[in-house]
């Protein structure tokens, strides 16, 4: 895995490539400058500490201070502020700003599904339909919402789908598979209906996931599991949006996933406002 330093220098690389033009041709180099990072609609933050460690890997003599924090939730206004060197703010902005709009508008999408649940006892989690390569901070975006973060890989978890099923032969055999091949790990199965749900609880999954069930077939998957295996959690997805929520929490499910907290979430509006300061003027001999 890479760091988020070498993901955040390979980034800055793609983006700066042999230079910047237009900051190189436009701004003397002794220039410094004052911006304000301006919140342009109501969200949930997210991303502040990786936009201050963008700013940090262009140029380390740049400060960044913050009137707001990752996780809270802001209206329209001001959140912080970046000084230094010009060129440097307007060569690390782009990036900058780029993570924070997304990862604010994750956590954003996120808080409107954690608060459709109310005070039920329905927990909400993420999937890994995530952008390669930044699944973490976008799981990170998922918690600073209020959310839950499901697998973080395909290794930290046994999640048997339906592919997996039609390999296996059964949804018995799949799980018996999983049982033998890695004893340590929780398995959850996948199913689609009542029949596929039965199945897995007498196979002895540990969670089973309902897939695209409806509101009247998760309250009776749920009796099903009372029933036979109360022990075992059971996880809706398939069309978990904030408006079908209540009623998905009052069937009495365990979890709802939900792969648009990250995969279709709008990126928040966020922007940087320059306020140029005085030239410095340096020594002949360092120009």
């Amino acid at each position: 895995m890479l760091s988020l330093d070498e993901r955040l220098r390979a980034a800055l690389t793609e983006d700066i490539g042999r230079g910047d033009a237009t900051t190189l041709a436009t701004i003397p180099a002794a220039q410094q400058a004052r911006a304000e990072f301006l919140l342009k609609e109501a969200g949930v933050l997210s991303g502040l500490e990786v936009a201050t460690r963008v700013f940090a890997l262009v140029d380390p003599a740049v400060t960044v201070t913050w009137t707001a924090r990752d996780g809270e939730a802001r209206g329209r206004g001001p959140i912080g502020t970046v000084q230094g060197a010009a060129r440097s703010l307007l060569t690390g902005e782009r990036l900058a700003l780029n993570l924070m709009q997304r990862l604010s508008g994750v956590a954003t999408q996120t808080r409107r599904h954690v608060d459709a649940l109310g005070d039920t006892r329905t927990r909400l989690l993420d999937t890994r339909k995530t952008t390669p390569l930044w699944r973490d901070l976008e799981k990170q975006a998922v918690r600073h919402g209020g959310g839950f973060n499901h697998r973080a890989g395909l290794d930290d978890g046994i999640l048997i789908k339906d592919n997996h099923v039609a390999a296996a032969g059964s949804i018995t055999e799949a799980i018996r598979r999983a049982r033998d091949a890695a004893y340590l790990l929780k398995v959850e199965c996948e199913v689609p209906d009542l029949a596929g749900l039965e199945e897995a609880l007498r196979a002895g999954a540990d969670r089973v996931l309902l897939d695209n069930m409806s509101d009247d077939l998760l309250a009776q998957a749920v009796a099903v599991r009372d029933r036979l295996a109360p022990h075992v959690t059971l996880e809706a997805s398939g069309n978990m949006t904030p408006a079908r929520l209540p009623a998905v929490a009052a069937s009495g499910v365990d979890y709802v996933s939900a792969g648009g907290l990250t995969h279709s979430a709008p990126a928040l509006d966020i922007s940087l406002n320059f306020i140029p300061l005085p030239e410095i003027a340096l020594p002949e001999d360092s120009k």
